[in-house]
């Protein structure tokens, strides 16, 4: 059986790759914020400028968000939304493989994303919050004696 603290751990490391993998990708888009918008747009993205600066934001901020574990259940949330907005619009045609420029990898990153938001460790500052304040315990689905309440 696999340790509290073990399973907090690997929890942390996933939390880390993905939230740095997100930040990656939202660097990628500040490079070139006009061309960017263009190619939302050309992908059929609604509203591709709105759209474009939610998904920096998303990235940029929810991916340090994810690092520290703050807002666990939101930042979960907000990946699934951006990752399947990219799976619909730019990746799903291309059928499932990566090497195709398929849906696979954003896929995974959204299945993650989800399962993260809701697994919870000690090391998320979620717990931290938690654990001084009943309010955050509830709106996180966090307890004192567990990363997430089932109940």
């Amino acid at each position: 059986m696999i340790s509290d603290l073990t399973r907090d751990v690997l929890t942390l490391i996933a939390r880390i790759v993905v939230g740095v993998t997100f930040i990656a990708h939202g660097l990628l888009k500040i490079e070139d914020v006009s061309g960017a918008i263009a190619g939302f747009g050309k992908a059929g993205i609604p509203l591709p400028s709105l759209s474009y600066w939610f998904t920096i934001l998303v990235e940029l901020g929810g991916g340090a968000a994810m690092i520290i574990g703050a807002a666990l259940p939101l930042i979960g949330v907000l990946f699934a939304v951006v990752t399947l907005g990219a799976l619909v619009f730019v990746h799903g045609a291309q059928g499932f493989y990566v090497h195709e420029q398929g849906y696979e990898f954003v896929l995974v990153l959204a299945v993650t994303s989800l399962a993260l938001s809701v697994a919870g460790d000690r090391f998320a500052l979620d717990a931290a919050l938690a654990r001084r304040s009943p309010a955050w315990a509830r709106l996180t689905g966090r307890t004192r004696r567990s990363p997430v309440s089932v109940a």
